[in-house]
């Protein structure tokens, strides 16, 4: 849950892929580091965002009341957030994989956040996102 990996990646894909019609924030349970994982940074590069300015939030009360979906992106620990549409991903953990590990992981968070995004604007309300506080090594 240290929101260097997975969440620093659907929240930079989701704020690419809403164009300004949504807005987005990441957050972990336990951060345990300054910024993103290199390969993350590295691998968000290659698709042209820009990810080295990443710093890692601990998600809080304020996040939770501020988000109108909770998206949760790890496999086992997620927390479950009651009154808000909660989505759960179960991606794989990016966390000391090499870049060519983490571009299928990035391609997977990149097809969801357009799904989330497509059904973002096909309703009311705000449209934001939270998006995930995961497990990430």
């Amino acid at each position: 849950m240290g929101n260097s990996g997975r969440s620093v990646m659907a929240e930079r894909l989701f704020r690419e892929a809403a164009g300004g019609r949504h807005e987005s924030r990441s957050a972990g349970a336990e951060p345990h580091g300054c910024g993103a994982e290199p390969t993350v940074v590295e691998a968000l590069r290659e698709v042209g965002i820009d990810a080295s300015d990443h710093v890692q939030h601990r998600l809080d009360d304020d996040d939770l009341a501020w988000a109108e979906v909770v998206i949760a992106a790890c496999d086992d620990v997620c927390p479950v957030v009651a009154g808000k549409r909660y989505e759960n991903w179960g991606i794989s953990d990016p966390y000391g994989l090499p870049v060519d590990q983490v571009r299928p992981i990035r391609n997977e968070i990149a097809h969801r956040v357009n799904g989330l995004v497509a059904s973002l604007d096909g309703r009311e309300g705000t449209g934001r996102s939270l998006s995930p506080p995961a497990h990430e090594g």
